[in-house]
């Protein structure tokens, strides 16, 4: 039975997103060029890797203190292709439990897979990070490429040949409209489309804060759940899994900041 659901939900996908695409060309928009030249239209993001380690973010190069995210990025890989899952939400209980710095991780680590593309989104649009955390601010806002008022190229960058980051510019009062919105959907539906993306990462709100996350779970195929040892509660994360349940698939739950008995401390993933 979830099988035959889930190819419903594919095929109604499918046919939103060649909607879209009529709907574009019946207004006189031009379809996009190739894959490869949609790829090469975004500007190139040349980290500074000193200031990526600073904020957490050690993944863009092979190394010791890579390992772990690259052992949790390949976990996530395989079972997101055992599942035909393609749309993966971040999201925390609360807020400080290092899911930006998480999403930023696994992203950057992506972008060393040459052969799998994807994007990284950031939707924690009340509280935005990563323009801080990447050392990049881009000229325009998120909020315009969801509501198709700026082009993806003109809003985004590229890490190496394959990885697509799009940043908040600024906060927003009212995200929770955007999550919501069809605009939205179809606009995620036509990047998949356009870039053959292969795996979408989203930088969601913390759940327990603010509707913003619940309103945008449903439109994910699975998502992951990090919480912050010594601050989040055992009661926290269960009111998350099953909040998590009702609209989409628990992926598993990360514990930052855990403490390991040679006294150092870092992230313990459980898959579910």
């Amino acid at each position: 039975m979830e099988k035959l659901q889930e190819a419903i939900e594919k095929a109604r996908a499918s046919r939103q997103a060649a909607t879209v695409l009529e709907t574009e060309m019946a207004m006189g928009k031009k379809p996009k060029g190739g894959v490869d030249e949609a790829w090469a239209a975004l500007a190139a993001y040349e980290p500074n890797e000193r200031k990526l380690i600073r904020n957490r973010i050690v993944t863009y190069n092979a190394s010791q203190n890579a390992t772990a995210f690259d052992i949790m990025r390949t976990k996530v890989i395989l079972q997101m292709r055992k599942n035909n899952w393609k749309r993966l939400a971040i999201t925390a209980p609360n807020a400080a439990c290092g899911k930006t710095t998480l999403a930023c991780n696994i992203a950057l680590g992506l972008s060393r897979q040459s052969d799998i593309r994807a994007h990284l989104f950031e939707f924690d649009l009340r509280r935005p990070n990563m323009a801080r955390m990447l050392n990049y601010r881009p000229k325009n806002d998120i909020r315009s490429v969801l509501t198709g008022n700026t082009d993806f190229a003109d809003q985004a960058v590229r890490v190496r040949d394959n990885v697509a980051i799009s940043i908040a510019r600024q906060p927003t009062s009212d995200p929770t409209k955007y999550m919501l919105s069809q605009k939205t959907e179809d606009c995620l539906l036509r990047l998949e489309q356009q870039y053959a993306t292969d795996i979408v990462i989203f930088d969601m709100p913390p759940l327990l804060v603010s509707d913003d996350a619940r309103a945008f779970l449903s439109k994910v195929d699975c998502v992951m759940l990090v919480a912050r040892a010594e601050k989040t509660t055992v009661h926290e994360i269960d009111v998350c899994e099953r909040e998590i349940a009702d609209q989409s698939n628990m992926l598993g739950v990360v514990l930052n900041q855990c403490r390991f008995a040679d006294g150092s401390a870092g992230y313990g993933y459980e898959a579910y």
